[in-house]
């Protein structure tokens, strides 16, 4: 008796492979059309922001731990300096002084301090204290769900923002501490733009 395969029989199985590619690649075409999220979704067919230099800062709204809110988009006209931060993050510790330095000298000149405290892996209790013991006077922004952090591409404790009187993020410093002097002269050449 013979194991051989007659050609027919090779042929046949050759034709029922490809059927079966052309189906399952058919199927997967299908899958990915009716998966998709059409742009408008989420954007109004416009590209997302990017939270890079000279690309719109994305516009977010956060609960103050003061109580009420920020929106970014309201404060469009002044220099904005984001600082995304937690309360157990050395580097973020060292640089606030120098922060609040900042803000004291340079606030009634339209520099506006978020500090955006990434409570989704913080708590309120350790934000709270940590303003407390460090005297900040500048808002306290909570990222409960951390959708800010996730808008703007979190990569690193502190990540901070500085943002021009258009809304146009001018630089991104990921990292620090940051000394009291880089922090002056970021916010200093967006004050002494003319609006």
């Amino acid at each position: 008796m013979s194991n051989k395969t007659s050609p027919s029989t090779l042929l046949g199985n050759r034709n029922q492979w490809n059927a079966l590619l052309v189906v399952l690649f058919l199927l997967g075409g299908a899958w990915a059309y009716f998966s998709r999220i059409p742009p408008t979704a989420t954007t109004d067919g416009a590209p997302p922001p990017s939270p890079r230099e000279g690309f719109s800062a994305p516009d977010f709204t956060l609960e103050l731990l003061s109580g009420g809110e920020v929106t970014l988009s309201d404060l469009r006209g002044q220099a904005v300096m984001i600082n995304l931060w937690a309360s157990w993050c050395p580097p973020c510790r060292a640089e606030m002084p120098a922060i609040e330095r900042v803000y004291q000298d340079l606030k009634d000149e339209g520099l506006v301090v978020l500090a955006v405290n990434t409570t989704y892996q913080d708590s309120e209790s350790a934000a709270a204290a940590f303003v407390a013991e460090f005297g900040l006077t500048f808002p306290i922004l909570l990222d409960r769900t951390g959708a800010v952090s996730n808008r703007y591409q979190l990569r690193g404790l502190p990540s901070t923002y500085f943002v021009d009187r258009e809304g146009v993020i001018r630089s991104v410093v990921v990292g620090g501490p940051m000394s009291e002097g880089l922090i002056r002269a970021k916010i200093q050449e967006i004050l002494e733009e003319t609006p």
